[in-house]
């Protein structure tokens, strides 16, 4: 065999991995790395796929008709406006967003820094290259709209062809929504430059308050601008793996398209045909879904909010979270002291100490795209929830989640951790 060049194991999912192991091995550990959020699945929906079990035929490789309308009229409730026939549905968005940089090609794609740990990967996976853009500070999930300019006049003048950029909004790993003159800027910037937006917003039902949600780039260059999203993180349906790409209703839209729909057919030939019926009960939005995707996000919230003040007491840095169950602290301000006292002097090192002191698993900013290992982990709550399904139902209705035993307990387990760690008292409650 001939060497190939390496493919790293999605950092993700190599720490929940790792973790478990030594779970299994009787460690108290406290899995604060990956995104599977630990919530049971709504009864209504265990149901409508427990009755399409029968469904055993291919079906049309976009997705059923049911699931393209679904999702059609999910995202026009939104205002997007949305032509079920220029939906493709896959098994999962992640596989989606990987479809999609197929069929756009180019030899470059831009991805904000920091950004999902798979975006850089994926792109050089299909034999692209990632052109790392920095964020604007607050604004997680859109590469800085001046700069991606000039990286990118800056890359074609040297003979390549960037042809798209990656956004996420709301954004994982920092937690943040990015304002809506960031989105308007970087719609222009990607007209002017002729560039496809691939728009992940899996995590738009995350957003705290409901009443100023993320602005999608589709409403500012609704020409050019594909957007995916799924069941994962609104629902925490993890291990269904079902995702929807919306395609912009203009002519390289239905160009790009069919090449979407001809790679899908190469690679997963028709998403599963019992999770579609499933998908599209929940992207309908009867009110049970509505209300479990409500809860869920209150939940969130209030975890998310009392991680923050753990870490902030402790002297971190930490932007305004306002969605999702992440959260992207900098100990930056402590580096004198951590240095002298732990030997710890970056990203890599707060990760060792943690995990291997005190069982927190946390990831490293470098695994989001960072340079120069800065003293940055993101820290994700959403594993913190209960070990078991009565006790994650529980959570999802107590009116006080962070009060309940086992999530305080928890919580307690943090704030040790960084007590130890900053030589700082963490308040407990």
């Amino acid at each position: 065999m001939s060497d190939a060049p390496p493919i790293p194991m999605s950092a993700t999912l190599a720490a929940d991995e790792a973790l478990a192991r030594r779970r299994a091995a009787g460690e108290q550990v406290l899995p604060m790395a990956g995104g599977e959020i630990g919530l049971p699945v709504l009864p209504a929906l265990r149901e409508r796929l427990a009755a399409a079990a029968h469904e055993n035929a291919y079906g049309p490789v976009p997705g059923s008709h049911a699931l393209r309308a679904a999702a059609a009229g999910y995202w026009g409730r939104r205002g997007l406006v949305t032509d079920p026939g220029l939906v493709v549905a896959g098994p999962g968005s992640k596989p989606l967003l990987f479809a999609l940089l197929l069929a756009i090609g180019g030899d470059g794609v831009v991805v904000p820094v920091p950004s999902w740990v798979s975006y850089a990967t994926q792109a050089r996976l299909v034999g692209s290259r990632p052109l790392p853009v920095p964020i604007a500070p607050g604004q997680g999930g859109v590469p800085d709209p001046e700069r991606l300019r000039t990286a990118v006049t800056a890359a074609r003048a040297a003979g390549r062809d960037p042809r798209c950029v990656v956004v996420t909004l709301p954004d994982n790993p920092t937690g943040a929504v990015a304002s809506p003159d960031t989105v308007r800027r970087l719609a222009a910037v990607a007209r002017e430059l002729d560039l496809v937006i691939v728009s992940d917003e899996i995590y738009c039902d995350l957003v705290y308050d409901t009443a100023v949600p993320a602005e999608s780039p589709a409403l500012h260059a609704p020409e050019r601008t594909v957007v995916t999203t799924g069941l994962t993180k609104n629902l925490a349906v993890g291990g269904w793996r079902t995702g929807v790409a919306r395609l912009p209703d203009s002519e390289a839209g239905r160009a790009l398209h069919r090449r979407l729909v001809s790679v899908a057919s190469q690679i997963w030939s028709s998403p599963p045909a019992p999770m579609q019926a499933a998908a599209a009960y929940a992207f309908g939005e009867p009110p049970e879904v509505t209300e479990h995707i409500a809860a869920c996000r209150r939940l969130h919230e209030t975890v998310v909010r009392a991680v923050a003040g753990r870490l902030t007491a402790a002297g971190a840095l930490l932007a305004p979270v306002r969605a999702t169950c992440y959260l992207y602290p900098d100990f930056e301000p402590l580096r004198a002291r951590l240095a002298a006292a732990h030997r710890v002097s970056g990203g890599a090192d707060l990760v060792r100490f943690l995990g291997e002191r005190h069982g927190v698993g946390v990831l490293p900013a470098g695994a989001f795209g960072e340079s120069g290992d800065p003293l940055r982990i993101r820290v994700a709550t959403s594993r913190l929830y209960g070990e078991d399904d009565a006790q994650r139902s529980a959570a999802l209705t107590a009116p006080d989640p962070p009060a309940l035993p086992w999530i305080r307990k928890n919580l307690e387990q943090f704030g040790t951790a960084l007590a130890d760690l900053t030589g700082v008292r963490v308040p407990q409650s």
